[in-house]
């Protein structure tokens, strides 16, 4: 099992989009929040006059990989608030973050403040480059490889179950599951693995998968591939539906 990004009883964390649908607008008091497709969110960057581009990931995501001209301001620090307010108001905000869920929260933080026109970008990062869009980098390490789909591939038959859970450092939804699947794991301990992969450190192996949101779930029987799910789940739905 490679150390570099899973372990059998790790963390979890997710950035499931949970803000607006894309295409949906919310006007109230002249205020616009709206969460559009990456195509949408381009041309936006490019003809809106005066916009302003946050991306409210953590600084050592944004180094590794960020949109151009944009300033990252970090939806978990501390001076999250206090940078906001820095912000001009009347101008447009264009918000992004990994797949859209801290970028959903950071929008709907900036609507209370009272933020004019602010647009979300749906799928966050891992959509734009999904997209073949461009990214810059800062003075970072390079990443490391990640995951290939044929150690995938081999890990996933190591016992007659395997429950593959991918997952990031700084997701909430992940967090609030992961008791359940550590608790299933132990229970079940002699047919089912429970097996982890950081989404930050293999994103290319998510890219390859066409996963574009975690937490995300997948469930082999003998190497096979018999169940999937997108988003949190309570424990009930996980037991119904896997029949673990």
């Amino acid at each position: 099992m490679t150390a570099l990004l899973l372990s059998t009883v790790g963390y979890m964390a997710s950035c499931q989009n949970m803000g607006n649908s894309a295409g949906t607008a919310q006007v109230a008091g002249g205020q616009v929040k709206q969460t559009i497709p990456v195509d949408d969110f381009e041309k936006k960057m490019a003809t809106l006059a005066g916009a302003q581009l946050i991306d409210v990931r953590t600084p050592e995501e944004f180094v590794g990989g960020h949109l151009k001209n944009a300033v990252n301001i970090d939806v978990r620090g501390d001076a999250f608030d206090a940078e906001l307010a820095k912000l001009d108001k009347s101008r447009p905000v264009l918000v992004y973050c990994l797949s859209g869920g801290r970028s959903s929260s950071a929008a709907g933080k900036m609507e209370s403040m009272g933020f004019k026109t602010i647009y979300n970008m749906e799928g966050g990062i891992i959509n734009w480059k999904g997209a073949g869009k461009a990214v810059e980098t800062g003075n970072a390490a390079p990443k490391p490889a990640g995951m290939a789909m044929a150690e995938l591939n081999q890990l996933v038959t190591k016992k007659q179950y395997v429950l593959v859970d991918y997952n990031a450092k700084w997701c909430e939804p992940c967090k609030k599951m992961l008791p359940t699947l550590l608790a299933l794991a132990d229970k079940k301990k002699d047919k089912l693995e429970l097996l982890q992969i950081d989404a930050d450190a293999n994103e290319s192996l998510l890219k390859e998968k066409g996963i574009q949101a975690i937490p995300y779930l997948e469930l082999y029987e003998n190497g096979k591939l018999i169940w999937k799910h997108n988003g949190f789940i309570e424990e009930a739905q996980l037991l119904q539906e896997t029949k673990l």
